[in-house]
């Protein structure tokens, strides 16, 4: 999917929710535990339930890789339902790798070509050749952390380093880099108050904002520091949605959920 695609879904559906697919199985459902592949149920209805109030889903690859083969398979199944059945959707891998160059290419290959997902999230700390593997696939999207929602991203991320804030020259250096266009950037949403230099910086790119709702982070403040011409942002939220409730009746309340914050999105880009 290119970024005019998922810039047309948004304006279609009224929304730029992410729903994070962070499935921890001693919170789904009890029912779900005896099927032959609990986290795959969850996911399905799920994403039934939901597809059509978001533009994205984000599966945070720990929840998988942490039951070895048969959550990797999970993965697989979840990833490729969407790609089947919802090709609308933009489909992120929340993985944060990077590695030296033949590393990153063989992440990349895995996440992009294997699994089809269309972005996937990649750490900058090694620098330019552990990134640019991941931008060489066309219409594939690279999101690199820049300023995260967790209270350790003061211990490095906001770091003075040469009289500047340390995730600017981040992003700043980002922006030189081969095929730097299809970057994205990681941006927690309890930092909506830096999103107004960051935008300075990048103003064009889209940024994955999670943290809205659970982590404390406000939907209005993040959109009005954050928004662009072409919206721009994707906010995610995980547990606030999917573990709505831990009833049969999981799917109906996490669309009631999701239907809350695609609600309040409407509003905002009805104001634009």
């Amino acid at each position: 999917m290119n970024t005019q695609e998922l810039v047309d879904q948004i304006h279609q559906k009224k929304s730029f929710l992410c729903i994070g697919l962070d499935v921890d199985l001693d919170k789904i459902p009890e029912h779900l535990l005896q099927d032959e592949d609990p986290i795959f149920s969850f996911n399905k209805q799920i994403i039934d339930a939901t597809h059509h109030l978001a533009v994205a889903f984000k599966p945070n690859t720990a929840f998988y890789e942490a039951h070895g083969v048969t959550g990797w398979r999970a993965l697989e199944k979840t990833i490729h339902y969407l790609n089947e059945n919802y090709p609308e959707i933009f489909t992120i891998a929340d993985a944060k790798r990077g590695d030296i160059g033949n590393t990153s290419s063989m992440y990349a290959k895995a996440f992009f070509e294997d699994l089809a997902f269309d972005a996937v999230t990649v750490a900058p700390y090694m620098g330019k050749d552990s990134v640019e593997p991941f931008l060489a696939f066309e219409n594939k999207h690279t999101i690199l952390l820049g300023l995260t929602s967790n209270k350790g991203a003061f211990d490095f991320q906001t770091k003075i380093l040469e009289q500047e804030q340390l995730y600017k020259q981040v992003l700043k250096t980002s922006t030189t880099w081969h095929n730097s266009q299809n970057l994205m950037y990681v941006v927690g949403a309890t930092k909506a108050t830096y999103l107004k230099q960051i935008r300075a910086l990048v103003p064009d790119s889209f940024l994955l904002v999670p943290g809205v709702g659970a982590q404390g982070g406000n939907l209005q403040d993040v959109c009005s520091y954050g928004i662009n011409a072409n919206v721009g942002l994707l906010i995610n939220s995980s547990r606030g949605i999917i573990y709505a409730s831990s009833g049969r009746n999981f799917a109906e309340t996490a669309a009631k959920a999701a239907q809350d914050l695609q609600g309040q999105m409407q509003l905002i880009l009805d104001a634009m």
